[in-house]
């Protein structure tokens, strides 16, 4: 009769103290479709003229239809970007919180997984188009494509600016939550009060009104299942529509919600209530769509490189356009049957050019964790990450992009990339890895090492399909 064996320890997929987070399907699918909307959206606006006398301009079609203005109401998907971002980004600052995260490290990590795709973009296009100078082409054309490189970043600093203030908004959140709200829409309304006098003030409501709308998501976040009731929801969904006519029908504020973008309006918190209660409605209809497998694969891939979609597709519209401007192929008129016959070429060339960029650039939208030993930034470092990065999009929103801006702003981005480096780990105690080991840690789920959550051995577990922005 042998000796009994000692048992081995159990593997890391037997852990039961470390279960893999459960993503929200229903944030995912409505992350998913606000993408696809922007990307078709963007193919029917971009539109530019090469006039007789060898001038280039650009127009945005789509604004100068007459039925356009009452349907942008419905598919002005922005504010549903951050009703999904504050979701999300709720439960991530909590979940880094409950392991002894800080406020820096949040920051940190928010800020690298923006801004590395943005430095590629904005290096590649510099690059390019000082080649494309160089070999001889038509400085309005390249002037072109910068104006399309520059659209994509406003989105990013405003993102950033909401993204930045979770912590302090969170704290606000749990001590009053329809306090903080009302606050953040005292001031949206204050600026856009004073906006006339001080046009520059306008600008301030890049971070009020994007916070305020952020706000909702903290507060669908922490609503009971079920709760508010359906009646509830509607209610609040045709007061706010209401409000927005009675404030547009009197002239308080325009009736197209693009020109209520940029500089954002009271308007877009508007729409944002009542898309945050549209989504809060349909979520029983969209949990069982988002979990039908074909959907849940479809949105994991494109979720995973949500960001380089949306960073490139412009320039890449913009840079298809301006080239064809050059060639012999049919320019139908804007607004034309031809030109609306035209838009899905448009839109299938803009998807085969992103499978190179995909392949070649997704890969930096994944979490750059750090190794067992890394030590945290100093705060200085963070904070002086944040400011070069904001420098440059300032310039960009008051000035306009220009090519010597974009090459500055490709320096400034890679240079907050390389203060902030890795992203500590937080919530596992991680031993060194082996002598001879081979691989880092980069690349692999939050909380790992040697391929399995809290150091130990066993095969790394598959990387979940999710959305650039983990809850």
């Amino acid at each position: 009769m042998g000796v009994p064996q000692p048992r081995q320890p159990q593997q890391a997929s037997a852990a039961p103290d470390l279960p893999a987070p459960e993503r929200d399907l229903v944030i995912d699918l409505a992350r998913f479709f606000c993408l696809a909307l922007v990307v078709v959206g963007h193919t029917m606006m971009v539109s530019p003229v090469l006039h007789p006398d060898g001038t280039v301009t650009t127009e945005n079609t789509l604004a100068l239809q007459d039925w356009f203005e009452p349907i942008i109401w419905i598919f002005m998907v922005m504010p549903l970007f951050f009703v999904a971002g504050g979701i999300t980004g709720l439960q991530s600052w909590r979940r880094l919180r409950a392991h002894g995260g800080t406020g820096l490290e949040f920051a940190q990590a928010r800020l690298l997984r923006l801004i590395r795709p943005a430095a590629a973009l904005l290096a590649v296009m510099f690059a390019g188009l000082w080649a494309a100078r160089l070999f001889g082409v038509e400085p309005q054309v390249v002037e072109l494509i910068v104006t399309g490189a520059g659209m994509p970043l406003w989105f990013l600093a405003a993102y950033l600016a909401a993204q930045l203030n979770i912590p302090l908004l969170a704290a606000l959140h749990d001590r009053a939550p329809w306090l903080a709200l009302a606050g953040l829409t005292t001031l949206v309304v204050a600026v856009d009060c004073f906006r006339g006098a001080l046009p520059l003030l306008a600008y301030a409501n890049i971070v009020f009104l994007w916070c305020a709308v952020q706000q909702l998501g903290f507060i669908l976040a922490d609503a009971p299942e079920r709760r508010p009731g359906a009646s509830t929801l509607v209610g609040i969904i045709v007061a706010s529509n209401l409000l927005l006519g009675l404030v547009t029908g009197l002239g308080l504020y325009r009736g197209n919600m693009l020109v209520n973008l940029n500089p954002p309006t009271f308007c877009l918190l508007l729409l944002g209530m009542a898309q945050a209660a549209a989504l809060q409605l349909s979520r029983p209809v969209l949990t069982g769509a988002a979990a039908a497998k074909w959907v849940r694969t479809v949105v994991g891939l494109a979720g995973r490189r949500a960001m380089t979609v949306y960073l490139w597709h412009l320039p890449l519209l913009a840079t298809m356009s301006g080239l064809l401007l050059l060639t012999g192929f049919p320019k139908p008129a804007a607004g034309t049957a031809g030109w609306w016959w035209s838009r899905p070429l448009v839109l299938a060339g803009i998807i085969v050019l992103l499978m190179p960029v995909l392949a070649a650039f997704g890969r930096l939208e994944e979490r750059p964790t750090a190794s067992a030993h890394s030590r945290r930034r100093p705060a200085a470092a963070v904070a002086t990450a944040a400011v070069v990065v904001f420098i440059p999009v300032a310039d960009a929103a008051f000035n306009g992009l220009t090519l010597g801006l974009l090459g500055g702003g490709a320096a400034c981005f890679a240079l907050a990339v390389l203060l902030l480096g890795p992203i500590p780990v937080r919530g596992r105690s991680l031993p060194a890895r082996p002598e001879g080991g081979t691989g880092g840690a980069a690349g692999r789920p939050e909380g790992t090492a040697n391929g399995a959550p809290g150091g130990a051995g066993g095969p790394l577990p598959p990387t979940p399909l999710s959305a650039n922005v983990e809850p």
